[in-house]
């Protein structure tokens, strides 16, 4: 369920996703904090596991950031809106008050919940997933990003990601994403909107 970055430097997608990474860099540079959160969101296949690796990578600020895949805690594949709720309760809430987060991977072969995780409050924090901008999340995170892409490429990385194991489920995961499109309409709050190919 996630985005692999290319490995072909004159790749379009490689380069756009590039240019974008330096747009928010700067303006993470920009916010003035020692533990700015970043929140992407776009539908599948669009590149917000490649951003965020990028972002990893450049990061401008002294020491490491935090990487949160919301991947890791969709329970299942109807569990698009779960996942984000608990991504919001669990991870962004206690980072926004200066406490601990802490969640549980969801394992997608045993359907249930594995071993869990700790989000530092003092640190920076990336957070990445379809359906992760909402009038409840948004606010909880200073830079936050909307990846644009046409359906034909979206599917075509998606499937040769993640191949039959993704194939099914296409179109039920394809119609959660349109009811957060329409409920939530992510790409107003955001604070970027990027155009991927």
């Amino acid at each position: 369920m996630s985005s692999a970055p290319s490995s072909d430097s004159a790749d379009p997608v490689s380069i756009t996703l590039k240019a974008a990474a330096s747009h928010v860099l700067e303006s993470v540079a920009g916010v003035g904090a020692t533990n700015p959160v970043v929140l992407i969101d776009g539908r599948s296949g669009s590149g917000k596991t490649s951003l965020a690796r990028i972002l990893v990578s450049r990061w401008p600020l002294p020491g490491r950031v935090q990487l949160v895949a919301l991947d890791s805690l969709y329970p299942g594949w109807d569990g698009l809106e779960d996942g984000v709720q608990a991504a919001r309760e669990l991870i962004l809430v206690p980072h926004a008050r200066g406490l601990n987060g802490v969640w549980a991977r969801w394992d997608w072969e045993a359907s249930a919940p594995a071993e869990t995780h700790a989000v530092d409050p003092s640190l920076p924090l990336i957070v990445e997933g379809s359906g992760l901008l909402t009038a409840a999340t948004a606010r909880l995170g200073e830079v936050r990003v909307w990846l644009e892409s046409p359906v034909r490429s979206r599917m075509r990385r998606a499937l040769d990601r993640d191949g039959d194991t993704y194939r099914p489920h296409w179109k039920r995961w394809a119609e959660q994403e349109e009811r957060h499109l329409s409920r939530d309409e992510p790409t107003r709050r955001a604070t970027h909107v990027f155009a991927i190919p």
